[in-house]
């Protein structure tokens, strides 16, 4: 399923900028970065859930907030895109 994952972390402290790196480190693991604090990510349900808890595990609650957009298996024609950044598919194959 695709997931859409954004978040805001308060990063007007040293730790909010380290937790802005981690938060960003463990999206990158899971799919694409498609804008500043925007993640794409095709995950199966498992996936998703540890996902889930490591982010909750590095976010402060009372300053930071994720959002988590399910869009299921059948995303293809619920995401269209303009402008740069054109995204990739990433479940094709990579081809170098």
């Amino acid at each position: 399923m695709l997931v859409l994952i954004t978040y805001d972390v308060n990063t007007t402290s040293s730790s909010g900028q380290k937790r802005l790196r981690k938060v960003a480190k463990v999206c990158q693991n899971y799919g694409q970065r498609v804008q500043n604090s925007v993640f794409e990510c095709v995950v199966d349900t498992t996936q998703f859930t540890s996902l889930k808890l490591q982010l909750s595990s590095i976010i402060d609650e009372n300053t930071d907030s994720l959002r988590f957009y399910q869009l299921g298996n059948n995303y293809k024609n619920k995401v269209s895109h303009i402008g740069s950044k054109k995204s990739i598919d990433i479940e094709a194959p990579l081809i170098f």
